[in-house]
């Protein structure tokens, strides 16, 4: 970040006065109030310890060394600012100290306070009871807020902290300069800073820099008020501040810092030629419409593989195993002889002739033809007596039906003859003389004349049956194509 500050600075003697009764000044600043400008970022202010050795020259020193250290690790004034460069540059102070130790008693000392505005925010550091704060200000006392201030390393500070003084006590306790940190030469442990970062930093903002002094009269309400719009303008700020310590008894010295402009890095991208603004414009959107493709594929990848898609298959697979076992069961059922191998039933089909045998054309010998006959009589119509005393009564008077019952149906290949009702295998049975209709072993199939014919022609004896049927054509004087295909004539 940038930031755009006016400085101002208090540096009053009090009522500090040396051994010849000459007003003394042993608070020392980086830069000098006549050095100061507004371009400065970098502010250090040392108070040097009263009653020892050279106080003045042990402030002049930390100021002097510690800020030259530090600009010269980082010359500019809005760059970067690492807390190794503030530790360099306070052992580099450090060791200025101990070059200058006079071996006196009491060595020479001094308190430090620190402050570097940079890229980042702020970096505060602070050693003894010189304080920084961080003031936000507001109209009045009340809205005005301290953000934050250093803890003084002081004797009186950590007897408040454990309890031993009241706030009251400590006012007015005998040895509250006394202080627990400082800078000072040659010692077996160099005491150490706090350090402290910041990066809330608005345009208003107050930093305050101040040695013990500034502090003699005022506490916080009276810094809030002395910070807030109330108290009029920075001038009659500093005014204010002035007045009101003219007569500390110690040296007094402050930085008054205000921040009148944040600029942010990113304001420096903000500034560019109005041609390009409506490319800078498209150019975020052609970024969206890229970017957000791989995640329409990455989903579309995901759908294939989640579980809804795998049950879909799955259920379509089961619904396909089920219409194919449903249309089986259909063909099944209006086709049985196709799906199950089963043959049909011998009325359903022509039986093909067979070779006649000796035992089938053997006078007296019931055929296979009579069985059925006779095994499906159920009544016995009257037939003419010239045939009633025959060999065969049995085998004629057996397929007897009333011929009113019977019909002309065709669909069972039965034919009524004379009030009787004959089977495709009667009728067969009768042409071929009784023979057994399985004995064709040639394979050849009735399909002419000539065949069955000679089939005829090749019968030995007579076959009463199919002279009753031939004498039943007769009397009826029906014309019966059935019979007229297997070679029975009327």
């Amino acid at each position: 970040m940038k930031y755009k500050i006016k400085v101002y600075s208090i540096w009053e003697f009090g009522q500090r006065v040396d051994a010849a009764g000459n007003p003394h000044q042993e608070d020392c600043t980086y830069p000098l109030p006549q050095d100061l400008t507004d371009d400065d970022r970098l502010f250090v202010l040392c108070d040097g310890m009263g009653g020892h050795d050279a106080g003045e020259v042990a402030s002049a020193t930390v100021c002097e060394v510690l800020s030259a250290a530090a600009l010269q690790a980082q010359p500019d004034p809005t760059g970067q600012f690492s807390d190794e460069i503030f530790l360099d540059s306070l052992a580099a102070a450090y060791d200025a100290l101990d070059k200058k130790d006079t071996g006196a008693v009491k060595k020479m000392g001094t308190t430090m306070t620190f402050l570097k505005l940079h890229a980042d925010g702020a970096t505060i550091a602070h050693m003894g009871d010189s304080r920084v704060y961080h003031i936000r200000p507001g109209k009045t006392a009340e809205d005005t807020q301290i953000l934050f201030q250093t803890c003084d390393h002081s004797l009186v500070n950590d007897l408040l902290r454990i309890g031993e003084l009241t706030p009251e006590e400590a006012k007015t306790y005998p040895r509250k300069n006394v202080i627990t940190r400082a800078m000072q030469p040659n010692m077996e442990r160099r005491c150490r800073a706090d350090i402290y970062h910041t990066s809330d930093i608005q345009a208003g903002d107050i930093f305050y820099l101040c040695s013990d002094g500034m502090l003699e009269n005022m506490e916080d309400p009276q810094i809030c008020y002395n910070f807030s719009s109330e108290a009029g303008s920075d001038t009659d700020i500093v005014n204010n501040l002035t007045s009101a310590t003219q007569y500390n008894r110690d040296n007094h010295t402050a930085f008054i810092i205000r921040i009148t402009e944040v600029i942010p890095p990113v304001a420096k991208m903000a500034v560019a030629p109005e041609s390009k603004s409506s490319d800078s414009e498209q150019r975020p959107q052609a970024v969206a419409l890229t970017s957000s493709a791989p995640v329409v594929n990455t989903k579309a990848q995901k759908s294939k593989n989640s579980p809804n898609s795998k049950v879909f298959i799955i259920s379509a697979v089961v619904a396909l195993f089920v219409l194919i076992f449903a249309i089986g069961l259909y063909v099944a059922n209006r086709h049985p002889d196709k799906v199950t191998g089963q043959v049909p039933p011998a009325s359903a089909v022509q039986p093909p002739p067979s070779q006649p045998t000796a035992d089938a054309q053997a006078p007296g010998k019931p055929s296979v033809g009579n069985a059925n006959i006779q095994g499906n009589s159920q009544e016995k119509p009257e037939q003419p007596q010239s045939n009633q005393n025959s060999p065969e009564t049995h085998s004629e008077d057996a397929p007897t039906t009333p011929a009113e019952d019977l019909g002309s149906s065709t669909t069972d290949n039965a034919i009524d003859i004379g009030g009787k009702r004959l089977t495709t295998e009667e009728m067969v049975e009768i042409k071929f003389g009784g023979s057994g209709i399985n004995d064709n072993s040639s394979g050849e199939q009735p399909g002419s004349e000539d065949e069955v014919g000679s089939e005829t022609s090749n019968s030995t004896g007579s076959n009463p049956i199919r002279d009753k049927i031939n004498e039943t054509i007769e009397k009826n004087n029906s014309s019966i194509p059935f019979l007229d295909s297997i070679g029975v004539k009327k």
